[in-house]
């Protein structure tokens, strides 16, 4: 099947969706991050289609999918509709593997935490495979451990990789940045993040990335509520963990056994964008678990 692009309504936003493989096989949703397109995942695709049912789609305020008029159009209930929407229109009546990377992961996380709770997608997840992000409250969590165990030195780590966060709540200046420097922004990503010239941002990056910003800004971490952290999840999940993520230390993934009843982690030697760098571990690992699922 040749790949095609189409339209996805969800509440107002139009997704641009991208399907390819055969669509007689597993189904695997890929997900991208910040400043990312779907076109992140290209490397990765390819080695996917020819034995599974491959979609991708642009996030809302990314690539070709439209923006929300406000920041709380960002806001993890607003991603889990489109997730929703998208797998209504490319798996209706199956089970779908997701796979998401970054801000992508983030989203996805968030899905697979509640699936057993949201009717929408409960029984809809056949696995799950994490790149380069635990889910938002982990940030919390690790923090309160941190403090708890005194290991200030990983704490003070991982602060310093996350001083952007803090960054992107202040108003309107990084919006300014992305659109007045975007193209040096960009280069100097592909520089330090040693993707080089075959860096996969195209011409909507500064867009992508003063949109981006909301997702951070609409997100802010909280603790869990009255009713404590939900049940851990009864989906397969995989972890791969960059060991020189730029932006995330590997100890921020200790503690999700707690979450997941079956999680299985992979640890590499790479930085932040695995998928770009290492795409046939990312593509083995992927249809690894998601063969392991299907198996009879």
């Amino acid at each position: 099947m040749r790949p095609s692009t189409r339209t996805v309504a969800s509440g107002g936003i139009e997704l641009a969706v991208q399907e390819g493989g055969d669509p007689e096989q597993p189904t695997i949703v890929l997900l991208h991050g910040f400043p990312d397109t779907h076109a992140m995942w290209g490397y990765v695709v390819t080695l996917l289609e020819p034995d599974f049912h491959v979609v991708t789609y642009d996030v809302r305020g990314a690539g070709a999918s439209s923006a929300p008029p406000s920041r709380g159009g960002y806001a993890m209930a607003c991603l889990l509709d489109d997730l929703v929407a998208v797998l209504d229109a490319v798996c209706p009546d199956g089970v779908a593997h997701l796979v998401g990377h970054d801000w992508g992961a983030a989203q996805l996380w968030a899905a697979v935490l509640t699936e057993r709770t949201d009717d929408r997608l409960h029984g809809r997840i056949g696995s799950f495979t994490s790149i380069s992000c635990p889910p938002a409250e982990q940030f919390a969590s690790f923090a309160r451990r941190s403090v708890r165990g005194r290991h200030w030195k990983t704490l003070a780590r991982q602060l310093g990789r996350s001083w952007y966060i803090g960054a992107f709540q202040v108003p309107v200046l990084p919006e300014l940045v992305f659109r007045r420097f975007g193209g040096s922004l960009r280069r100097s990503l592909a520089r330090t993040q040693r993707l080089g010239s075959d860096a996969h941002w195209g011409p909507t990056f500064a867009t992508d990335g003063a949109n981006g910003v909301n997702l951070y800004r609409a997100n802010l971490i909280k603790a869990p509520g009255p009713g404590g952290a939900p049940a851990p999840t009864h989906v397969p999940v995989q972890l791969i963990v960059p060991k020189h993520d730029a932006f995330l230390t590997p100890a921020l993934y200790d503690g999700l056994e707690d979450r997941v009843l079956t999680l299985q982690r992979v640890d590499v030697d790479a930085g932040h964008w695995v998928p770009r760098t290492h795409p046939e571990l990312v593509a083995t690992a992927v249809a690894g678990l998601v063969r392991s699922v299907e198996r009879p």
